[in-house]
């Protein structure tokens, strides 16, 4: 940051929000000792946030949201007493909640969600007499929920989901009416039933009692008395519907996944005004109720992990995102499906559907941004009309799909995930796809793709790639040392998060994407988040050759690291040492030479290596993460020696050769010491007796 800022000491106002100032904020912004806001939101600051920001006395705003900011809220901060908004979410801020802040009276919003928080709410929460907005979700507060939080008069948005909360929540004595409209309690740990009297709460329009975490079954007449209700979650909860429930309610959005429900409750027929209806992981069978297609405004629908089947649903056309995966739909892709002209979300993955894709996908050409059909039975080339230049996410693997890539992809800019493995898909490699800025997710396992992966002159750059898998092709050809040069976000630890998110009010859902992939000799299934965090390389079973390029050492966030089954011939690179993410390493059955680096004994996390059926020699590295190994990791490989193999090094059997040689050589040396003693010691006593004979006979004489 630049200090000729601090001298404009008459500043009021400062934003320099989504700028990549990185760094500490220094403690020298004090100067500014007039200013009335601050924002410094995604700026990429770390350490401590500065105490001397307690010394602008005329701060009414504070927004340090989605930095690295760690620590504990500093005490000083109590002393800005005409502070109005406090927003310090997505931080990595720890300890207990500040109780700085109750001091701090002319607070309205305090955001602090998604950091590291800790222990309980102070019960004194009604002392903050002018809180608005309360957002201390995604953090690990405990203990029970104070119900001097239903006190404060002005109080209107409460979040407190996805916390450890337990105990049952109690609303006593709440401010005559409450102001109340939006309460998140989901994903904490409550016990006994959902408490009736959060119908005190007459102006609720927002609840989440998602995944309440009780054994007792939610009666849903229990929120028939909430008439101003536009949005109720209940997932993960087990639900009692009476065939005569009324909600009389203007509930827009319905969120009922994984609530054991058997049937479409009929109450929903009158509802003719949702717009986002959610039915997930239950236990309904049969076809898709018919009037679903008389609601006009309904513009998300999710039926996905039911037991659904034929005929396919007749669909409203407002709908946008439709999510019908893991059911039993079979036959054709229905065309009806191509009447939804403002449709961004298409997941039709693992059903039993048949055939092509169909041509008319091409009505979609502006807005489908998400399309998964993985694992039916598809067959055919996959047109090149049906392809959206729009698209962020095609999932198309585990068909039986032939032909080529259909050109018309190179269009699709924006696309983050690709997958098309498990078909029967040809040519060349695709370097178009180094035009996409944004590819997060590239998975070609599994088909008839050949030719080389690399050309002259032009750099294969990947800034945003986590997940490479291009196992089990026809790739030939050699990696040139610096492949993996510019591949940024598994070099180092980078926000890689897609933007592949179905956005709707307040909900967001990750896209319904899943990829199989092997991590220490398991096969897994990465699903949603999980690609956020997983960052791995797979070429094996192809036919490449050459050494192993060196700049594989500079992708330091690597977790599984898979180039088996090739031809790859020269030294395992010592650079993989600095790969201290690894967990698996396989680089069996290539015609690798020399010995293992012994630096690879300090990667602590590789919990699985092959290292088998190559030409490699030497000692096996010492450490424990290596020599924990079974045997077969190291198989043919005829020169290798050490644990965990039955064959001791040469170097040994030489140490004990030339300790049993100098044993033997120190006896040989005490037996000739003791023959030369003897044979010193008959002639001096035959010596001696004769010249005392000589003497003796003297005397006498």
């Amino acid at each position: 940051t630049n200090s000729s800022l601090f001298r404009l000491q008459h500043l009021q106002r400062l934003n320099l929000g989504r700028n990549n100032l990185s760094g500490i904020l220094p403690n020298s912004i004090s100067n500014l000792k007039y200013l009335r806001t601050l924002t410094l939101f995604g700026c990429n600051f770390f350490g401590k946030i500065p105490s001397s920001l307690g010394y602008l006395s005329y701060l009414t705003d504070l927004d340090l949201m989605g930095n690295d900011f760690t620590g504990e809220i500093p005490d000083s901060l109590g002393n800005l007493n005409r502070l109005t908004r406090l927003i310090l979410g997505h931080n990595k801020l720890n300890g207990n909640f500040p109780l700085v802040l109750l001091n701090m009276s002319e607070l309205i919003e305090i955001d602090l969600l998604s950091n590291r928080f800790e222990g309980m709410l102070p019960s004194n929460m009604s002392s903050l007499c002018k809180l608005e907005f309360f957002d201390v979700s995604g953090n690990s507060f405990s203990g029970s929920i104070p119900s001097s939080l239903f006190m404060i008069p002005s109080l209107t948005y409460l979040l407190l989901q996805r916390n450890d909360f337990s105990g049952p929540l109690e609303i006593r004595n709440i401010s005559s009416p409450s102001k109340v409209e939006t309460l998140s309690l989901g994903e904490n740990n409550f016990n006994g039933p959902i408490s009736g009297s959060i119908s005190k709460l007459s102006r609720l329009s927002y609840l989440d009692l998602s995944f309440w975490n009780t054994g007792n079954i939610v009666d849903l007449s229990l929120f028939s008395n909430l008439m101003s209700l536009r949005s109720l979650d209940l997932s993960g909860n087990t639900l009692k519907i009476s065939p005569t429930l009324h909600l009389s309610s203007p509930i827009q959005q319905l969120l009922l996944s994984s609530c054991n429900i058997v049937e479409f409750p009929k109450f929903l027929q009158t509802k003719t005004n949702l717009s986002y209806l959610d039915m997930s992981a239950n236990q309904i069978e049969g076809k898709v109720p018919e009037w679903l297609w008389r609601f006009p405004e309904l513009v998300l629908l999710d039926i996905s992990s039911n037991t659904f089947h034929d005929p396919f649903p007749l669909l409203p056309r407002s709908l946008v995102h439709f999510l019908g995966s893991d059911n039993r739909f079979s036959g054709k892709i229905p065309h009806t499906i191509c009447e939804l002209v403002a449709l961004e979300t298409l997941v039709l993955s693992n059903n039993n559907f048949s055939g092509s894709i169909p041509k008319c996908f091409q009505n979609f050409n502006t807005t489908l941004s998400v399309l998964h059909l993985q694992n039916n039975s598809l067959t055919g080339v996959f047109p090149e009309e049906s392809i959206n230049d729009h698209l962020i996410s095609l999932d198309i693997g585990r068909n039986h799909l032939s032909g080529e890539l259909p050109k018309s992809l190179i269009n699709c800019t924006e696309l983050e995930f690709l997958n098309v493995e498990n078909n029967r898909i040809n040519g060349n490699f695709p370097f178009w796809l180094r035009l996409f800025p944004n590819l997060q997710v590239l998975v070609l396992r599994s088909n008839e793709f050949h030719g080389p992966i690399s050309s002259h002159g032009d750099s294969l750059s990947f800034s945003k790639l986590r997940i490479f898998d291009i196992s089990d092709n026809l790739f030939s050809g050699v990696l040139p040392s610096d492949y993996f040069a510019g591949w940024a976000a598994m070099s180092s630890v980078v926000n890689t998060e897609g933007s592949t998110l179905i956005r709707f009010g307040r909900h967001v859902e990750y896209y319904h994407a899943s990829v199989v992939l092997t991590n220490k000799g398991l096969k897994m299934e990465l699903v949603g988040s999980g690609f956020t965090m997983y960052k791995t390389i797979d070429v094996s079973g192809n036919r490449f050759e050459g050494e192993i390029p060196k700049s594989i050492g500079l992708l330091e966030e690597l977790i599984v690291l898979n180039m088996s089954n090739n031809a790859f011939t020269g030294h395992i690179p010592p650079s993989l040492v600095n790969l201290t993410n690894l967990q698996s390493l396989d680089l069996s059955q290539n015609r690798l030479s020399g010995e293992i680096p012994p630096e690879l004994g300090k990667l602590t996390f590789l919990a699985r290596m092959n290292f088998s059926y190559n030409r490699l020699e030497g000692p096996i590295p010492q450490g424990t993460q290596i020599q924990s190994q079974n045997s077969s990791s190291f198989a043919e490989n005829h020169g290798l020696c050490g644990v965990p193999l039955q064959e001791t090094c040469g170097g040994e059997e030489e140490a004990t050769k030339q300790e049993e040689d100098e044993e033997k050589e120190e006896e040989e040396d005490q037996a000739l010491s003791w023959i030369a003693a003897a044979l010193g010691y008959v002639p001096g006593l035959f010596c001696g007796l004769t010249i005392g004979y000589i003497l003796t006979s003297y005397k006498h004489d």
